[in-house]
């Protein structure tokens, strides 16, 4: 680019900080610490509010929905639908990324959450919000796979430890702090519950400012050939599938002939998708990535990460409004411990990684700790001691804060330049489709066992209710309405019913464990994105 920035980084001789040799003659576009931290400050607060837009309408969920006389099914798929959106379409833009300006694609993510945002917040019925929510997550599956590209592209993997940290700490923090500030939103008289799709717009706008005014970052000139057949099939299948486990048992049977039609689909589209990614000349996910053992592994270990992300924070926010009476405000504090953990986990954990260039001990320590906190939570039910659950949580957070980004830094170290954009989204895919995946099928086990256990209740406390009465929904927005021998019924259902959530999560838990302990530690690079070799082990392989 300019040549100031080539004098600013450094690139005369002897002027490199390191004792590593100079970059090559073409000029990578490197940027100094400070224009790295100004271009971080942009993508962070889209970042953010991005995360923040997955789960701020957790705690305002029961009020939508009887605002909009919405449904218990509706209910998780205002959630779903904005996670479906971004998990299918996260590896068309991580790809995307290797060929043209990633600055523009950031841009382009953030309009179009934007305006997802503010149009879910005008939705005058829940299947619109649903709609809006969707046009939300296209703009977040460019953000959640960008801003990492970004930050790799700027930062080596030896110093990114110390950025990273921060980066997982929003991470962390906006998805669980979501709640927490819908919660004040809804119990806001002269706010409501549209605001919780507006609050995040003006961030968004001002993101966007800071990212075309710091973000400078050179654009590789090569032939741009994009797999659009590839993206179709894999958007469609990915789709078609969670589509499958959402609906699933709820509106059709799980042996129905739709069941089967939709399944047989989704695994045809994503069986010609393979097919074809192995003959495009720029497959959106390169197949040769899987020949590498970090990043198969890790791939598969976050699938399990995405269900403590996003299935942990949804299903919270009900257990400690329906199950435990509190307020939208107080249920978004009582996981506050998540919060914090999850916070000083991932900032102590990235600059430890920075110093001593060491991760595998973080993601196993961590992989572990989640483990036993969902563990833990599942010994939960409706009267379990409050400080107990307090506990639980920050033991989950901390072990959520040293693995997450931590995984994609181990991705990122081991893949060629070339591939770069493509790694990283296709792990942010893989964990985006966990939660997704998470969020439908533990809503869909919830509201079975919810049922069962409000049947066997009212059974065993000698009430008779007309048939079809006491489903899950009634505890979502009718529980002031009913009897107070029923709704306690209700209430203690909904508590108890959560512990088999966690008890779920934590067995999917031990999968990342396993994954994390046979990823072999490779030495952290020290140069930049586009400085870096294209011969890695990956083409090696």
């Amino acid at each position: 680019m300019s040549t100031s920035t080539g004098r600013s980084t450094g690139r005369s001789t002897g002027s490199t900080p390191n004792a590593a040799p100079p970059p090559p003659a073409e000029d990578s576009g490197a940027m100094t610490r400070r224009q790295t931290l100004e271009a971080l400050s942009g993508m962070l607060l889209a970042m953010f509010t991005a995360f923040l837009s997955s789960t701020i309408v957790s705690n305002a969920l029961p009020t939508i929905i009887v605002d909009l006389d919405g449904t218990q099914n509706q209910y998780t798929w205002i959630v779903t639908a904005t996670l479906l959106a971004s998990t299918a379409t996260t590896p068309i833009w991580g790809k995307l990324s290797d060929l043209v300006s990633k600055k523009l694609l950031v841009q382009l993510s953030i309009s179009i959450f934007t305006i997802g945002s503010v149009l879910a917040g005008f939705a005058n019925s829940v299947g619109e919000l649903i709609v809006w929510r969707a046009l939300q997550g296209l703009g977040l599956g460019g953000l959640q796979a960008l801003i990492m590209i970004v930050v790799a592209a700027m930062i080596s993997p030896r110093e990114r430890g110390r950025y990273t940290g921060v980066i997982a700490g929003v991470m962390s923090v906006a998805p669980v702090a979501g709640p927490l500030i819908g919660g004040l939103i809804v119990d806001t008289d002269w706010l409501g519950w549209r605001w919780c799709f507006w609050v995040g717009a003006p961030l968004a706008v001002v993101s966007l400012v800071l990212v075309q005014r710091t973000l400078n970052l050179p654009v590789v000139k090569r032939p741009v050939h994009i797999d659009y057949l590839g993206a179709a099939l894999i958007a469609g299948g990915v789709s078609d599938l969670l589509i499958w486990i959402t609906l699933g048992g709820n509106q059709f049977a799980w042996d129905s002939p739709t069941s089967l039609w939709l399944a047989a689909l989704g695994v045809a589209l994503l069986a010609a998708a393979v097919f074809v990614e192995s003959r495009a000349k720029e497959p959106i996910i390169p197949l040769r990535l899987f020949r590498d053992r970090t990043t198969t592994l890790a791939t598969i270990g976050s699938i399990s990460v995405g269900v403590a992300l996003f299935g942990s924070a949804v299903f919270l926010g009900q257990y400690f409004q329906i199950a435990r009476g509190y307020s939208p405000t107080a249920a978004g504090l009582l996981t506050l411990p998540m919060i914090i953990g999850s916070t000083l986990s991932s900032i102590v954990s990235g600059q430890l990684i920075t110093r001593f260039g060491r991760w595998k001990g973080f993601l196993v320590g961590g992989s572990v700790l989640m483990v036993v906190g969902f563990g833990l939570l599942a010994t939960t039910d409706h009267d379990t001691d409050m400080v107990l659950i307090g506990a639980y949580l920050a033991l989950l957070g901390i072990g959520m804060g040293m693995t997450m980004q931590n995984m994609v830094l181990a991705v990122q170290n081991s893949v060629s330049v070339r591939d770069l954009g493509a790694a990283t989204s296709t792990v942010t895919f893989f964990r985006s489709l966990g939660g997704t995946a998470g969020v439908s099928v533990l809503g869909a086990v919830l509201a079975t066992h919810v049922t069962e256990l409000i049947d066997s209740g009212l059974a065993a406390a000698g009430i008779r209710v007309p048939a079809g009465a006491a489903d899950g929904g009634v505890g979502i927005g009718a529980l002031d309405q009913l009897p107070a021998p029923i709704a306690d019924v209700v209430r203690s259902s909904y508590g108890d019913a959560t512990a088999l959530i966690f008890l779920i999560a934590a067995v999917l838990s031990v999968v990342s464990v396993v994954t994390v302990a046979l990823i072999k530690e490779v030495p952290l690079r020290t140069e930049v994105g586009d400085e870096r070799p294209e011969k890695t082990a990956v083409d090696a392989a």
